[in-house]
């Protein structure tokens, strides 16, 4: 009997038809096969005759337009993140640290804020394969979305966002609840005072922790958390202020905070921290402050600009610091 010994193989309970079974236990015995092999070689068939099969080759098709590179450690490239070969990076990320597009019709300039909600999900699972694919065995990610989406119909972002990067091959480990203290001003609550039609706004967003395969660390590092710092954040509700837009001059920035605490709580010293939509540079100032390497991708040039000039301002800060 030849049975399926791929490193790569799941287990998945699945239920099948009765006849669909019988059949294919004929023709594993017919063949001299065990069930599983069987199935699996009528499942390839299938799917390479409907093209289903992704093909990486689109993932890694761009050339990389480095940007900005500081002493080795801190790179910015321009390029569409799920084309973009970074091939060299592949299975070395530590951390990615992220906010993608939330596709509520925000100006991005360069992307496509109002495409359907299929799309956006199909956009979804293309990046959470390349993220997946770029991670480490033991590597992590942090992803900021929204907890649900109002405009043009409620949509459930958090738990489709979940479903899909979870199909993709991420491993759940757990979701921040975060409070910006951005409260709703306004006057419309649907069917007022009556319980016809109401509708409720949350005003919180997600952080969601996701890792590839092993949760634990495989070798130890240096970590730059504080005792104080690590009993407050790993609670699960994180209560802090937004970015200001005019203040940043990006539609949708992230507080240097956030990224903060992802870095501090989940990466050593030197650990490489992965941002694939950049936007205006938060998450590499933060890999910056606490010493380890950062890698940022934005398909914007504008908000290229706009990060590589925060990211000069703090290190500059930093300098002046140090000669003080």
């Amino acid at each position: 009997m030849k049975y399926l010994k791929k490193e790569n193989t799941l287990e998945k309970r699945i239920r099948l038809d009765q006849k669909v079974i019988h059949a294919i236990e004929s023709i594993a015995l017919k063949k001299g096969e065990s069930f599983s092999l069987a199935i699996n070689k009528i499942l390839e068939e299938y799917i390479k005759e409907k093209k289903i099969f992704c093909s990486f080759d689109k993932f890694y098709s761009e050339h990389p337009n480095l940007k900005f590179d500081l002493d080795n450690k801190i790179k910015v490239f321009e390029n569409d993140f799920i084309t973009v070969d970074l091939t060299q990076w592949k299975g070395k990320i530590n951390v990615i640290v992220t906010s993608p597009p939330y596709n509520v019709g925000l100006d991005y300039n360069s992307h496509n804020d109002s495409n359907s909600y299929e799309d956006y999900l199909e956009f979804s699972k293309k990046w959470l394969t390349k993220a997946y694919d770029l991670l480490a065995e033991d590597g992590r990610m942090w992803l900021n979305i929204p907890l649900d989406k109002n405009k043009n119909g409620l949509k459930s972002v958090y738990a489709d966002i979940v479903t899909i990067a979870k199909e993709v091959g991420f491993k759940y480990q757990s979701t921040i609840i975060w409070n910006e203290q951005n409260i709703s001003r306004r006057t419309a609550w649907g069917s007022w005072l009556s319980a016809s039609a109401p509708y409720v706004i949350a005003p919180v967003e997600t952080i969601i922790l996701l890792y590839k395969h092993q949760w634990k660390r495989k070798n130890k590092g240096t970590s730059t958390v504080e005792k104080e710092q690590f009993i407050e954040w790993t609670n699960g509700v994180w209560t802090f202020n937004g970015e200001n837009r005019k203040k940043i001059g990006h539609p949708a920035p992230f507080p240097v905070e956030l990224p903060r605490r992802c870095i501090k709580l989940f990466s050593f010293i030197e650990d490489i921290v992965l941002d694939p939509f950049l936007g205006s540079g938060s998450t590499l100032i933060a890999a910056l402050e606490e010493g380890r390497q950062g890698i940022g991708i934005e398909i914007d040039s504008s908000y290229v600009e706009l990060a590589i000039k925060r990211i000069k301002e703090y290190s500059g800060k930093q300098m002046k610091l140090q000669i003080q």
